[in-house]
């Protein structure tokens, strides 16, 4: 699922290649080591995702790369034939495991009946089990044979040596029991137990124990295989939601992969928009539900941005594209998932280090169990199950699971919500931080002018006060200007229209001299505010707000203001921020008395005003060097540099693309109570995080000794493992209910 499809050139750079037949977390850790001796690589391997990340040299190409893996015994593809293979059928992928876990199944569940139930034991039973236990151990469980034998041949080990040892162990005593010990003997019984079997072992037979122990870790490797593509789901939906086809504005229906910065195309009612743009004819209401989690329909009408994969659901319009391809929001969410998603945190790190080393100490130690056991007099039979329970028992692949598949279904979930994290490093930081700094215009406010109040003379119309004065101002592009007649909506005509330079713009509508702006412009023309139009003007002034006179036909008329409006949502956003143990800040350029009265009405105490771009890094690095771990959030170019020097930088998706690179986490909804879902949900990914590395670590601890003195069998051993690598990926399910 690789959004890059062209090869990159073999002078150097970044690669992602899909890799196939790991089994295990030690099959990542060892390409990983491969990979990295080379000179000029660095590779990270993830074992749930089934990647490698590649940065490499001029002094090596692609197909190197590739042929470095595939002398390890796996295979490797360059991101075009990673893209053919991710458009298969998942279900098609699991058909050959699928296949030999029914005849696994199948074929052991009488085996292991006959072993449990002595009355089912008939004469001459053991070589009906034998018959049966043959084709599971040989076809189901070959695959652990063949990845046994490819790793023994590059002098490694990995989990399914563990596995092709123990259950070909078990498999050839029971032979050598039947053809050359007493258990052929007809009448031959034995039950089946949980603790160490005495004697010499020549007439115990373990077939059971190895067609058991392939079922189950089949099984386990089966729905492991499952869980993760249901891990991985929230990533390919993302990339599957953008329109196939197109239709231009000429009427040519083409493939999306056509279209063009700059070409214009049609949107219909109820149709998916082929790519961002910039709406030129119609208007409408867009659901953008799938790529920001924001159930209401936004608004759109000529001018209006708009965004790929999104769905018109009212009227025809006519989009200009602005980005295609690698370039849309819907691919750029997509990359920041998919690298999230490849990437180690460090608790994994660990993991992963300790993984690597396992498997040797495992047979070392299976070796010295069964030399202890055949030690202390007890017999073969006592010490071979119990060094086979041991081989079985100590499986990695929990802890190789425990990170990445908590990252896939966290960040996917995320991208569901409208959070893009961009790295597992992010998840870390998030428990550390203290105090999150908010920058205001655009981010606690929305950024754009608003028109607040109207406030008229004795007996003037109010509908008439915004007709005249929304009319002139249309034909002005000054953000005051633009925001009174977006809230006029008047469509009369403006004649003489005239900028009265500082001072505000004049003109003749429907036959009215009218005058729009400071208060000396009206008085120019003898029209003078009233006492009361005088005090509402000063304290719209007072509030931070800017304010406006209207007036015509010789008289002062009206008082309109206008402010950046606090966002609806910001206020709530502040107090579950603050739920989460955080402390706000507001920092901004504005004067200090419009920041107060923005942080009054949403509830944060400290505020930081007056400041310039660079004043902002500065800010931030007081509040570090005082102790505090600070996250940031912003919007703007101007917030690029702070969010940068924040220990966790929050970006709005509304906002630039500097600021966007800049941070660590996207907001992709320009909604403040997302920062507070973001920081809930990099807290709770950490902590399924840990909570999977704790159970396998304590799984392994509790287990090993168990198995070594003899109390768990091969077959619950086996079952205990299966069962140890699906609960770390059912545990990291569950963050999908996440909300």
């Amino acid at each position: 699922m690789s959004t890059t499809t062209t090869r990159p050139p073999a002078g150097g750079g970044e690669i992602e290649l899909a890799i196939g037949g790991m089994t295990c977390a030690s099959c990542a850790n060892r390409i990983e080591r491969k990979l990295n001796k080379l000179d000029g690589v660095t590779a990270t391997v993830n074992y749930a995702t089934e990647k490698a990340k590649v940065v490499y040299t001029g002094g090596v190409a692609p197909e190197d790369l590739v042929a470095e893996v595939e002398k390890a015994g796996y295979t490797a593809e360059l991101p075009a034939a990673a893209e053919e293979a991710a458009q298969e059928d998942g279900r098609d992928e699991l058909a050959p495991l699928r296949q030999r876990l029914v005849t696994a199944v199948v074929l052991s569940v009488p085996v292991i009946a006959m072993a449990m139930i002595p009355a089912l034991q008939f004469t001459n039973w053991q070589w009906l089990s034998l018959a049966l236990a043959g084709p599971v151990v040989v076809y189901a469980g070959r695959p652990f044979h063949q990845a046994a034998w490819t790793n023994l041949r590059h002098g490694t080990a990995t989990m399914d040596t563990l596995v092709s040892l123990g259950t070909l162990a078990a498999f050839g005593w029971s032979l050598w029991a039947l053809f050359f010990g007493t258990a052929g003997t007809p009448g031959m019984t034995h039950g089946f137990e949980f603790t160490l079997a005495r004697g010499d072992g020549a007439g115990n037979i373990y077939f059971e124990a190895a067609a058991g122990v392939t079922a189950f870790i089949l099984a386990g490797r089966y729905f492991e295989a499952r869980s993760k593509r249901r891990a991985g789901a929230a990533l390919r939906a993302l990339l599957s939601m953008g329109a196939k086809e197109v239709t231009l504005a000429s009427g040519e229906l083409v493939p999306v992969g056509r279209l063009k910065a700059g070409d214009r195309f049609l949107v219909r009612p109820g149709e998916k928009i082929a790519t961002d743009g910039v709406v030129e004819e119609g208007s409408s209401a867009v659901d953008a539900s799938m790529l920001t989690g924001e159930s209401v329909p936004v608004e759109v009408r000529p001018g209006d941005a708009v965004t790929g994969a999104t769905v018109n659901a009212g009227g025809r319009l006519v989009v200009r594209a602005t980005r295609v391809g690698a370039d849309t929001q819907l691919a750029q969410m997509a990359r920041l998932v998919e690298e999230a998603q490849n990437g180690k945190a460090q608790v994994q790190r660990l993991a992963d280090r300790i993984s690597g080393i396992f498997v040797p100490i495992v047979i070392a130690l299976a070796l010295a169990t069964l030399g202890f056991w055949l030690g202390t007099g007890d017999g073969t039979a006592a010490a071979f199950t119990a060094a086979v329970a041991v081989l079985i028992i100590a499986c990695p692949c929990a802890l190789g699971l425990a990170t990445p598949t908590a990252l896939m279904v966290g960040t996917g979930r995320g991208a569901q919500l409208g959070i893009l994290i961009k790295g597992p490093e992010v998840l870390e930081s998030t428990r550390r931080i203290d105090t999150i700094v908010l920058d205001k215009t655009g981010t606690v406010t929305s950024g754009t002018m608003t028109l607040k109040d109207v406030f008229t003379a004795d007996g003037e119309d109010r509908q008439e006060v915004l007709r005249l004065a929304g009319a002139l101002e249309s034909a002005s592009e000054h953000p005051i200007a633009r925001a009174i007649a977006r809230a006029a909506g008047s469509d009369a005509k403006v004649e003489d229209f005239a900028n009265a330079e500082g001072l505000g713009v004049q003109g003749i509508v429907d036959g009215h001299a009218v005058l729009v702006g400071r208060p000396q412009l009206l008085a120019e023309w003898s029209q003078h505010l009233s006492a009361d139009l005088e005090r509402e003007f000063a304290q719209a002034q007072a509030r931070g707000e800017t304010a406006v006179a209207v007036g015509w036909d010789g008289e002062a008329r009206a008082v309109l203001t206008v402010a950046d409006a606090v966002k609806p949502t910001s206020a709530e956003a502040i107090a579950a921020l603050r739920k989460l143990g955080l402390r706000p800040v507001l920092l901004t350029g504005d004067n200090e008395t419009v920041a107060r009265q923005v942080a009054a009405a949403v509830g944060i105490e400290e505020v930081v005003a007056d400041v310039l771009p660079a004043d902002k890094v500065d800010a931030v690095k007081r509040l570090q060097a005082g102790g505090r771990t600070v996250a940031m959030v912003g919007d703007g170019v101007n917030d690029a540099a702070a969010l940068a020097q924040a220990d966790l930088g929050m970006a709005m998706g509304t906002g630039t693309d500097v600021a966007i690179e800049a941070s660590d986490l996207t907001l992709v909804r320009g909604d403040l109570r997302v920062a507070a879902d973001a920081i809930r949900l990099s807290r709770r990914t950490l902590g399924t995080i840990k909570g999977n590395l704790f159970w396998a670590f304590a799984y392994n601890v509790a287990a090993l000794p168990l198995a070594a003195t003899g109390l768990l069998t091969p077959m619950i051993a086996g079952a205990a493992m299966a069962f140890s690598s699906v609960f770390v990926v059912g545990n990291s399910l569950r963050l999908r209910r996440f909300g």
